[in-house]
């Protein structure tokens, strides 16, 4: 990539007049692919969503390079777009734009995104803002999805890993009572081992081994399940208990309204919540599936920049 070389089409994109309905890029950069699209003020409303792998050349150029040309891609015909506002997984400094990230994306070790990205639109870098990835799916959940006007929110996503993310009125919270350190649940001690180990992808498989004797992906344990294995179904069942235990002493102390579910397991929740459900009778609490799934992260972005300003770049900055 030539950062000198002039883009007069992203030029003739974003250097329109003011919208009428204010909006701004959002991103979402994940571990294999990144997603764009253009997210507006009224409702958090999408546009239309576009993906790309990460360059196969392992250099933040051709990384910036991408999100260049997601950008444009997603704001084709979108006159007066206000910045960027890029969820992105940590370690990050999100108030400088600067990645700190080894294991994963190395190439942008040190790299300020912020100007790089600045100067290929041809924007301020204050223009290019930050959150935390995990940060950002709440806040979509919590604006335009799932957990819309409620108080006190907690945020699961189930997965390989387990995710999660605390807010309160609207904003979230890395700390206070009930809130683990940086709002990671993950690896609090529980039951033993850590959180992980029984309500993840792995404690899926792994009580499906056991009665079964043999490894299958939670895809198709799902699969079985709905076609009436009864081993499968009762995988899922356990599943749902041990995720209701959970849920009720590990929230205790913060209190939420409600519980969003999200995440890839999240997708077989109607062979798990029943159960979940049943364990969690009398709880003062709602447990509720995500309703923006994957485009969760890039209402989220949205919603730090029209809602928070600066203070969105350090929300759950681990």
């Amino acid at each position: 990539m030539n950062a000198t070389v002039d883009h007069p089409t992203s030029k003739d994109l974003f250097a329109g007049a003011p919208a009428v309905d204010p909006c701004v890029l959002v991103y979402d950069v994940g571990g294999s692919h990144i997603s764009a699209a253009v997210c507006y003020k009224q409702g958090f409303r999408l546009g239309p969503v576009v993906r790309a792998n990460l360059p196969k050349e392992q250099t933040s150029e051709a990384f910036v390079e991408v999100l260049h040309s997601l950008g444009v891609k997603a704001a084709e015909g979108v006159e007066g777009v206000a910045g960027a506002e890029l969820a992105m997984p940590g370690p990050f400094d999100y108030e400088k734009g600067i990645s700190w990230m080894k294991h994963k994306m190395p190439y942008l070790y040190g790299v300020n995104l912020s100007d790089a990205l600045a100067t290929r639109f041809g924007w301020k870098a204050s223009q290019v803002r930050f959150l935390n990835d995990a940060a950002a799916y709440l806040l979509g959940e919590v604006g335009a999805g799932a957990a819309r006007g409620v108080n006190r929110v907690v945020v699961f996503t189930l997965g390989t890993g387990v995710g999660s993310g605390f807010a309160v009125n609207g904003r979230v919270v890395t700390e206070g009572k009930g809130v683990p350190p940086g709002g990671e649940i993950w690896n609090v001690p529980y039951e033993g081992g850590i959180v992980e180990d029984q309500i993840s992808t792995r404690a899926l498989q792994r009580a499906y081994k056991e009665r079964k004797g043999q490894e299958r992906e939670v895809a198709s344990i799902a699969h079985y399940a709905t076609g009436g294995e009864p081993v499968s179904i009762a995988v899922f069942a356990e599943f749902g208990k041990n995720l209701g235990v959970a849920l009720k002493r590990l929230l205790a102390d913060f209190a939420p309204d409600v519980v969003v579910l999200g995440g890839g397991i999240s997708r077989s929740a109607h062979l798990f919540l029943p159960a979940t459900k049943a364990e969690l009778e009398g709880a003062k609490f709602e447990v509720r599936i995500a309703e923006l799934g994957d485009n969760a992260p890039l209402a989220g972005a949205g919603v730090a920049w029209f809602t928070q300003a600066g203070a969105s770049h350090d929300l759950a900055a681990g």
